[in-house]
């Protein structure tokens, strides 16, 4: 009976933690397609998101090798007419949102 109890406890606490992780995570991307926005980045807040999450896995893999060329894929990955300034933009407020350990790799653009 305690077992079950348990058991039943745990799962009722892992329920409650998957449910409030996604809505942080939409808290996030909300706040970042904001900040996008005001810069004249549009388009859906998951494609953002993914976009400027991905642009961290990246930065963090070493695939792109500098912020010219991150600022490029971000580019080319945004509505037509981005501008390379928009890019800049866009990739800062990705990694101040999603990781924020990686703010000297845009700082280096300007050496």
């Amino acid at each position: 009976m305690k077992g079950t109890k348990l058991a039943t406890i745990g799962a009722m606490a892992a329920a409650a933690i998957s449910l409030a992780v996604p809505a942080q995570a939409d808290d996030y991307d909300y706040a970042f397609k904001s900040t996008v926005n005001t810069f004249g980045v549009f388009g859906p807040q998951d494609y953002l998101a993914w976009l400027g999450k991905i642009s961290c896995d990246r930065i963090a893999r070493g695939v792109d090798g500098d912020p010219y060329k991150s600022a490029n894929f971000v580019e080319h990955n945004l509505p037509r007419g981005t501008t390379e300034g928009q890019a800049f933009q866009f990739l800062g407020a990705a990694i101040n949102a999603y990781c924020p350990n990686e703010v000297g790799f845009l700082q280096s653009a300007g050496r």
